[in-house]
């Protein structure tokens, strides 16, 4: 549910909007030091005034997704992502993670302004790889506002870019290009089954709200294949990815601080997905999850089959944020352990949404042999998350 990442998705888009730093031209890549504020007053933003507040669509029970309409974006609805993780491996057998996310939001603006430059959607994307030689992620982010050939989000399929950095699905195939700062991907993500469908047939709640949810789908046990170049060095590598895709329009409840997720690709062919959502004082406000075994059967979980315990946590150097980076993991009949590739899996894409997270690739391990391998988010841990 990534990339999740969405603290201050759209409040701070109300203000920062205009893709500037420090007076930048609209459309100028953001290439800042670490902490230069991206907001400017709503009004001089060109907010809509509340009493003009836009309509979102509402995520409604009983809405039956439909392929391969809603592989593409829904720009009715407030926001969605696109979200890849996964393992990758070298020839030489080195092991890295990696996640690429595509964020769109629509903001509240005036519709009626007829200035080309209105930015009616708005375009973000992180992509990660976790190194263990390294030590730390490779990272980097991009915002822009969709149109003028910068950015977009195609509507009936999935084709989505900003800049240079591309996602498309042509087939059962999805290719991802991204030239980051200091690496590049260029992989090939193969389908091996249709869709998975979460909550109930993708409608997938996020709260004791019935509006507090969203329509959401996953792909799992991607094959990959392609190359990674870091530092100038490109090496082939093939591996196993995890397709999310989620859109919505009130996806968190004003008691919410926080998720914890998981998408597990199991070695025996399964996929788990599990979340929790948090209330301020860490307790599991709600929590779901599907378990897709490897024939072909799923079995939506609920709140009561779902249980997070933290088992260790790892203090960040830079931010001073304690996460739980070692978990045990009840989904329904399944019981996990996660343990992380890298400790420092930290991702600070304050200069796009505002958010401090930690996601990183995970091994899923039971009794103490590995079951899985996979992607853990957890956000909400410095400051409370802020969707709206």
């Amino acid at each position: 549910m990534s990339a999740r990442a969405l603290a201050g998705l759209l409040g701070a888009f109300a203000g920062a909007w205009v893709g500037t730093v420090a007076g930048a031209p609209l459309g100028t890549p953001v290439d800042v030091p670490v902490g230069t504020p991206l907001t400017v007053p709503a009004a001089a933003a060109g907010a809509a005034p509340a009493a003009s507040a836009r309509r979102y669509a509402t995520v409604l029970p009983g809405h039956a997704l439909e392929f391969p309409r809603d592989f593409g974006s829904h720009p009715q609805f407030r926001t969605e992502w696109w979200y890849v993780t996964g393992w990758l491996q070298t020839r030489k057998g080195e092991l890295l993670g990696f996640q690429i996310t595509f964020f769109r939001t629509r903001p509240d603006v005036d519709e009626t302004n007829p200035s080309a430059f209105t930015p009616h959607q708005l375009l973000i994307a992180h992509c990660a790889v976790s190194d263990p030689t390294r030590g730390r992620l490779w990272q980097d982010q991009r915002i822009r506002r969709a149109g003028l050939g910068l950015a977009q989000a195609r509507e009936g399929d999935t084709e989505v870019w900003i800049d240079d950095w591309r996602l498309q699905r042509r087939g059962a195939d999805y290719s991802a290009r991204l030239a980051a700062d200091g690496f590049a991907l260029n992989l090939t993500l193969s389908a091996t089954r249709p869709p998975m469908e979460n909550g109930q047939s993708g409608f997938s709640r996020k709260g004791p709200a019935a509006e507090s949810a969203s329509y959401y789908y996953s792909i799992p046990q991607m094959q990959i294949a392609g190359s990674l170049t870091r530092a100038g060095k490109t090496d082939p590598v093939v591996g196993t990815a995890w397709f999310d895709h989620e859109w919505s329009s009130d996806y968190l409840d004003p008691g919410a601080t926080g998720w914890d997720w998981i998408g597990i690709n199991l070695d025996d062919g399964g996929a788990l997905m599990a979340f929790r959502i948090r209330g301020a004082g860490g307790e599991t406000r709600w929590a779901g999850g599907t378990l897709e075994r490897p024939d072909g059967r799923v079995r939506t979980l609920d709140a009561a089959d779902i249980d997070f315990t933290p088992a260790r946590r790892w203090l960040s150097p830079r931010t001073g944020i304690a996460y739980p980076v070692v978990w045990h993991v009840r989904a329904g009949p399944e019981t996990i352990d996660l343990e992380p590739l890298m400790d420092d899996q930290e991702n600070d894409t304050r200069l796009t949404t505002g958010a401090v997270y930690w996601e990183g690739a995970v091994r899923a391990l039971r009794g103490g042999l590995p079951v899985g391998r996979g992607y853990l988010e957890l956000t909400g841990y410095g400051e409370r998350l802020r969707i709206r």
